[in-house]
């Protein structure tokens, strides 16, 4: 099976006041529905340039959760791995995902500012390309800059699916495909070809 890099969100837990990284247990049986071995990546940069380095990784998955540092979020040590593997990335031409928190990550890194929006917090919605998708952000792009190009937008026009023009391996979509119960067939086939597995 091929190894892939998976992200986690960082958890606040008040009454022992600790700091821990999670995720959700429907990325594992995602996992095993696109048949890969994920490889779930602690916030902790010096950790995943050392995991990248021994366990070199066939496809990364940037997953949601934890609004970015740059718009009030909690989680700079979150930012700082996923910037770090947006590079490994585009460097070493791995296959890149990036799921919701992940792709506004794949917008900020490029250069497209977030905003504040409506409407997109635990609902459905469709999409320009015909797909209709679930969504749970309050943060989103209107525009797209260059290098990455927008390839689908909510009916509000909100950017919903990025791919990123030079390196068309790194990829980014606003949805959760794990949260489908059952896991969309489309989702499970486009993930597989997302990440060459």
């Amino acid at each position: 099976m091929k190894r892939v890099f998976i992200t986690q969100r960082v958890e606040w837990i008040e009454p022992i006041r600790e700091r821990r990284d999670a995720l959700s247990q429907e990325w594992a049986a995602l996992a095993e529905a696109c048949r890969f071995l994920p490889l779930l990546l602690p916030n902790r940069l010096e950790t995943v340039r050392c995991m990248a380095e021994e366990l070199p990784p066939d496809g990364i998955l940037l997953t949601g959760g934890n609004d970015l540092a740059a718009y009030g979020g909690d989680a700079p040590d979150r930012d700082e791995a996923e910037e770090f593997l947006i590079g490994l990335a585009m460097e070493r031409k791995i296959p890149l995902l990036a799921v919701c928190r992940g792709a506004q990550m794949l917008l900020h890194r490029f250069g497209t500012p977030l905003e504040k929006i409506e409407g997109h917090v635990r609902t459905e919605h469709p999409l320009s390309n015909g797909d209709k998708v679930n969504s749970f952000h309050n943060w989103g792009a209107l525009d797209c800059r260059p290098p990455l190009e927008a390839l689908a937008r909510s009916g509000d026009g909100v950017v919903e699916a990025v791919r990123h023009r030079d390196c068309p391996w790194i990829q980014g979509v606003m949805w959760h495909p794990e949260r489908y119960h059952p896991f969309r067939e489309r989702d499970i086939t486009w993930i597989k070809e997302a990440l060459a597995l």
